[in-house]
């Protein structure tokens, strides 16, 4: 697999001979031409002189005109560009300027600069929405410049480290909404043509030169003019009018490039007592959408502004919810954007997940808004600072505040904790630390190490030192640190000092080492002997790639066998490769590891950390029988989520027979809690995505105990929701009905035709609840044929709520007809199918059984299209580690290495690593333990 070498890496940032002071952006964009256009004034210090001032600009930014001023410029001083070198690799520009160096000083550059708007969804770019009356699509213009595209938009030194403060004008059409990070300072109407505004730096003759550019090797003379070009039936066409008008927004704190944006309610902010406007921004078709988005808004202000003990110090904080958006959202200051399905619901049609993920995408957006735009990392190494608190704050912490029912604290488990151990398992991780040494390595650690491992450590380390002091810690950091950069030791500063603790020391292996320990439980005739070891989801561990000790919590809880009360040993700290422990009559006593399954040792200031234990097979049959007394067992909801988490997937990777997993999973059918459900769901499904390939009648059976499970909670529950229902039982019924029509119970799919019947026949859809909406859209294509599936591509080309057109997405690719497989495919490649929205059917046909080699056969087939089509997005990472890390055996993977032998995998090398580990590690698996299960099953009768 090629990729580049460290030669290339070697000068990745600009360097420090020239710093930003201040932007002064003017952007003019054109909707019926679908380009625009921008000039700058750039205040600069030159620290050392220069031959020449080098700066990031990239396609499809074209530039085409430089000038340079002292700060306090007389116009006879200007100094216009002699040269412009543009490197498209680098994707900077080089500009030399008339009269020699530059010297040390405060100047000022000048720019000019066209491009056009793509849908790229990458700087600026545009987006489509369907008019009122239905003929046709306009467009709107939005950017997403995290995290090196900013560059594409405007001529930039476009690095976190390199702050600046902006005042940015818009010039657009009259009648255009125009919003930035900042507030309107004014309008002025310009007339026809829309010209630029002069300056005493960029006047008329700025607007007249002709430059050279150099392009890597080749020069190319551009006119430097700029036009107004209007057709002759724009002035008939109401809707483009050439009149226009600039506005003006007032300046902003010092930001980085990549938290820079163009484009009612209100919070009234406890520490100034200053009114904050809040608005939530979308299209006329989507508008009535956004009053969850906007309430959750008014509610987290001011309980973020508490907990930092910083006024948000914007005046006003939009959101712009985004037809076509590749990242799920961004916290732009001031001015946050997202997709649609993680923005709009509709309380009657959405369903509860939608409106947790609002909830907590918005809360995630706005901690950032501090903990990102206040203070920002310093390089890209340390972007887990930014995204890792994020998610601990606004998916944790603060969804606790406001609505405690949802019980995220132990749902962090299964959505954060499980996902970045899964990860951290491969060999193809990487430590949430990681160096970056250029734009491609950047766009790839955006992934559930960044997020959800460093939330972990986090929670980990707030749970040892305690909240209240972790927060102000946190609060000490943000204001050492105000409107500047910072890294991980100054955040564990912050925390040390709240706290009394040396956090830094103690966190260092979870923060710069890849991966996690296995502790291994061995009994004896005194008590346990435990060890510890590199986990890996191969279970084969080299001597050199087990060399880390951890100091790791044990949290041993023993339960008194002649009273019956429970006690967590929160003393027992293995920082060596193993020790032993003390347990009287350890054969009859119910006793486990790392109780609550939060992995933190509270007394001992050297311990923090996360792992996996495995337990002899005899006793995770008695922490079976102790677990499936539901309630009344002696282990909590964590303690018995932790242990269905460990034991599937310590057989999963080979650590234990899955046979030991299965027996622990149907123990436990007296189990009442969602949560706790929802682990086995998971745990049932790994084992039905691996055995795909296998035989028939083991498929079947597998389906069948899955089916004996969740009959009785199902039934329990029934179909119906109502309003009266708390958010666990909503989400118990959704996981017991979805698991039971996917593994085929004829009741519940008799029930699902029922009600899809209606939807077709009546168009009425008030039968189909909106958290079954998913599965009974998806079960309906994958038993049936082209009327079912072509009512949900209905839904989706129309969707009345994103939550329908994410359901119907998953539908579309259910099906086992090979011919409506076929249709779904050819969809992505002739324009049917959004940017935005191709990961999402990926990833959705490689999980179905009949499309699982056709989605992997479309990509080889179409990778120069795809690479093209997706060149710098976020998705692309994706897009190819879901085209195949579905397949389940060794000569796949040997396949995948072969196709991308000879290709330039720069842009998704981790994720390929990471999709390669994972068909290695479902292949070894099956080779393990496919006669292990089928013993078990036919052991208890559900295999004849």
């Amino acid at each position: 697999m090629a990729s580049t070498t460290a030669a290339d890496h070697a000068d990745a940032r600009l360097g420090t001979d020239v710093t930003p002071i201040h932007y002064d952006l003017t952007i003019r964009t054109d909707l019926k031409a679908l380009t625009f256009t921008g000039t700058a004034e750039i205040t600069v210090t030159v620290h050392e002189p220069i031959a020449h001032l080098t700066l990031h600009a990239a396609s499809p930014l074209v530039l085409e005109a430089a000038v340079l001023g002292s700060s306090q410029l007389k116009t006879e001083s200007a100094r216009p560009a002699e040269h412009i070198r543009v490197d498209e690799k680098k994707e900077r520009v080089q500009i030399t300027f008339a009269g020699g160096e530059i010297q040390k000083g405060e100047h000022k550059v000048g720019l000019r600069w066209k491009a056009t708007l793509d849908d790229s969804m990458l700087g600026y770019y545009k987006s489509s929405f369907p008019k009122k009356d239905g003929q046709g699509k306009a467009f709107y213009a939005l950017t997403q410049f995290e995290p090196c595209q900013a560059r594409r938009a405007f001529p930039a030194f476009d690095e976190p480290a390199l702050k600046a403060t902006y005042s940015i004008s818009l010039i657009s059409r009259t009648g255009t909404v125009s919003l930035a990070n900042t507030d309107v300072e004014s309008t002025k109407h310009l007339g026809a043509g829309g010209a630029f505004p002069r300056t005493e730096l960029l006047g008329d003759q700025f607007f007249s030169t002709e430059t050279e550019k150099e392009v890597v090797g080749k020069t190319v003379k551009t006119e430097g003019k700029t036009e107004t070009v209007v057709n002759k039936e724009e002035q008939d066409d109401a809707e483009f009018k050439d009149d226009w008008e600039i506005t003006r927004f007032t300046p902003t704190p010092k930001v980085s490039t990549y938290l820079v944006a163009y484009m009612e309610s209100s919070f009234t902010s406890p520490l100034t007592g200053k009114t904050i406007p809040l608005r939530v921004y979308a299209t006329w078709d989507h508008i009535k959408q956004g009053q969850l988005a906007l309430d959750t808004t008014a509610k987290i202000l001011p309980i973020y502004e508490e907990i930092f003990d910083i006024a948000y110090p914007l005046p006003k904080l939009d959101t712009l919810v985004a037809s076509d958006f590749d990242a799920g959202a961004m916290e732009n200051w001031g001015l946050i954007t997202g997709r649609t399905s993680l923005y709009l619901w509709d309380p009657k049609k959405s369903g509860l997940q939608a409106k947790k993920g609002i909830v907590s995408t918005q809360s995630h957006e706005v901690a950032h808004q501090w903990f990102g735009n206040v203070v920002t990392m310093e390089w890209w190494d340390n972007l887990w600072l930014n995204e890792s608190f994020a998610t601990l704050m606004g998916e944790v912490i603060i969804p606790d505040r406001i609505e405690p029912s949802w019980r995220v604290h132990s749902a962090f488990i299964t959505e954060h904790l499980a996902r970045a151990l899964s990860l951290d398992s491969l060999r193809s991780s990487h430590p949430i630390e990681m160096p970056c040494p250029d734009e491609e390595t950047i766009q790839q650690i955006f992934d559930a190490l960044t997020y959800s491992k460093g939330a972990s450590c986090l929670k980990m380390l707030s749970n040892f030192v305690g909240e209240e002091k972790f927060l102000k810690g946190v609060s000490i950091y943000l204001k050492k640190h105000l409107y500047g950069n910072a890294r991980t030791q100054d955040l564990m500063a912050g925390i040390s000092e709240a706290s009394g603790q040396d956090v830094g020391k103690m966190m260092d292996n979870w923060l710069s080492k890849t991966g996690f320990p296995l502790i291994t439980v061995e009994e004896t005739g005194k008590g346990i002997k435990v060890r510890q070891n590199r986990f890996f989801a191969t279970a084969d561990a080299a001597p050199e790639e087990d060399k880390t000790l951890w100091h790791v919590p044990l949290q041993l809880l023993v339960v008194d066998s002649k009273t019956g009360k429970s006690k967590v040993h929160s003393e027992l700290v293995l920082s060596e490769r193993e020790t032993t422990i003390d347990i009287e009559d350890v054969a009859n006593t119910t006793y486990k590891l790392n109780a609550e399954t939060c992995g933190v040792c509270m007394s001992s200031p050297s311990s923090v950390g996360s792992h996996r234990t495995l337990y002899p097979t005899s006793r995770l049959s008695k922490l079976g029988a102790e677990a499936g007394k539901g309630n009344a067992s002696a282990f909590s909801l964590n303690d018995r989520m932790g242990l269905v988490q460990d034991a599937t997937v310590v057989a999963s990777s080979g650590y234990a027979k899955t046979s030991g997993s299965l027996e622990l999973l149907a123990q436990m059918k007296g189990e009442e809690e969602n949560l706790v459900w929802q682990e086995i769901a998971t745990g049932l499904g790994s084992i039905v995505s691996t055995w795909w390939e296998q035989p028939e009648d083991v498929r079947e059976a597998i389906s069948k105990f899955r089916r004996e499970l969740f009959k009785p909670v199902a039934q329990r529950l029934g179909y119906d929701f109502k309003e009266t229902d708390d958010a666990d039982t909503t989400e118990l019924r959704t996981t017991a009905i979805s698991v039971l029509a996917a593994a085929g119970d004829e009741e519940t799919l008799a029930e699902y035709r029922r009600r899809f019947s209606t939807f077709i026949e009546k168009n009425d859809d008030s039968e189909i609840p909106g958290d079954l909406k998913t599965s009974i859209y998806s079960q309906s294509v994958r038993f049936g044929g082209e009327k079912e599936y072509e009512k949900v591509l209905e839904v989706y080309q129309n969707p009345p709520t994103p939550a329908h057109k994410s359901s119907a997405i998953a539908a579309l690719c259910s099906p086992e007809k090979p011919e409506l497989v076929d249709r779904t495919i050819t969809m992505l490649m002739t324009g049917d199918v959004k940017n935005q929205d191709m990961g999402s059917f990926v990833a959705y046909l490689g999980r179905n059984r009949a499309a699982k080699r056709k989605v992997w056969e479309c990509f080889q087939e179409n990778f120069d299209g795809i690479m093209l089509r997706f060149k710098g997005n976020f998705s692309i990472g994706n897009i190819v580690k879901y085209s195949f890390m579905t397949l389940t055996s060794e000569k796949d993977a040997q396949q995948i290495e072969e196709f991308f032998k000879d290709k330039d995998t720069s842009a998704f090398n981790q994720p390929l690593s990471q999709g390669l580990d994972a068909v290695r590690a479902k292949a070894k698996w099956l080779e393990r333990d496919a006669k292990d299960v089928e013993q078990w099953l036919r052991e208890h009768k559900y295999l004849q």
